[in-house]
């Protein structure tokens, strides 16, 4: 290096090593969309808390966030295989679905279908009105009942819980499918009886739905064991009353439930979604305090809930914080 002198050597060193660490090439901008879900729910805000955290870091990832607000989870899948969002929020069990060519995507499955991350429990949630007669599960029968807009992962959850029980959605009960951010209005105003939301809680929509001036209460959804059996992606949950002190209900309501996940697709750049998942590992405690249902999120239970094989960069990022051999 003739010409440099001792002190301009050791900056060029140091230089050159800095660049060497930062995981996207420097001078180049990667912009990536992360697909939520309605902005009531809780896929939006987690959606917003990761786009803030990867922007903070702007300078040292060269990489630019933004959120969208989506029809939700299968929505999210089909945007991201097509390449219109780089990222999405989706429900472990339609991450499952998807990948293994099942529901939407029945003899198609979506082999290039990443998972980065677990996110947050989400239960599945049915709220009724107290004057609308309906007390227990089978109450449901004859009734309005909002199951979900297709596109979104509640739908299937609402189906596979009234089947389980015997209540055939088509026939037995007047179906609707509003969006969820809808679905407490309308319950509200009167235009439907009850409504089906999964949902990590607390949620606003659900505390909309509870602060009205028509009564409303949780009701619990039977034969979960039985439900869970079949479909290993859904694990019991229940719904905690502490979050929604307007509902009649007095304990907690008992239910299933199925993951919220973080995920991309195979040709995603390796670098990026190694920048993305240590960024929210590596300052876990920052994020968690961004919305209340990330409380009980570990760097352990956040590799959970996933069916789809993992990104090469979220290996990379695993194997180095010992997460994974």
């Amino acid at each position: 290096m003739k010409g440099f002198t001792r002190f301009g050597v050791a900056v060029f060193a140091f230089l050159f090593a800095l660049a060497c660490s930062v995981p996207v090439i420097a001078g180049k901008v990667t912009f990536i969309t992360i697909g939520t879900g309605g902005v009531t729910g809780v896929y939006y805000p987690a959606g917003g808390a990761i786009s803030k955290m990867i922007n903070a870091k702007k300078d040292v990832y060269n990489i630019r966030a933004t959120v969208e607000s989506t029809a939700g989870s299968v929505f999210n899948i089909n945007a991201v295989m097509a390449g219109d969002l780089e990222f999405g929020i989706v429900q472990s069990d339609r991450q499952y679905q998807a990948y293994h060519g099942l529901a939407e995507w029945e003899g198609k499955p979506q082999k290039d279908l990443r998972a980065v991350f677990a996110l947050h429990p989400e239960a599945v949630t049915l709220v009724a009105a107290a004057d609308a007669g309906i007390k227990t599960f089978a109450d449901l029968k004859g009734k309005r009942v909002n199951i979900g807009n297709p596109g979104s992962g509640q739908r299937q959850n609402s189906i596979d819980a009234l089947t389980i029980n015997g209540i055939d959605w088509q026939k037995d009960i007047i179906a609707e499918g509003l969006k969820a951010a809808e679905a407490p209005g309308m319950l509200q105003d009167g235009r439907i009886d009850a409504f089906f939301y999964t949902v990590g809680h607390p949620s606003g929509a659900i505390k909309e739905a509870t602060a009205g001036a028509r009564k409303v209460l949780f009701i619990a959804i039977p034969n979960v064991d039985k439900l869970c059996e079949k479909y290993p992606y859904y694990a019991p949950a229940f719904i905690p009353i502490k979050h929604y002190p307007d509902a009649l209900n007095k304990e907690d309501v008992p239910t299933f439930g199925v993951k919220a996940t973080f995920v991309t697709r195979a040709d995603m750049p390796e670098d990026v979604v190694y920048a993305v998942t240590k960024e929210i590992f590596e300052n876990l405690d920052k994020f968690k305090k961004l919305h209340p249902a990330l409380e009980v999120l570990t760097k352990e239970n956040m590799l959970q809930g996933l069916s789809a094989p993992l990104h090469p960069g979220a290996i990379k990022y695993y194997k180095e914080a010992g997460l994974m051999k």
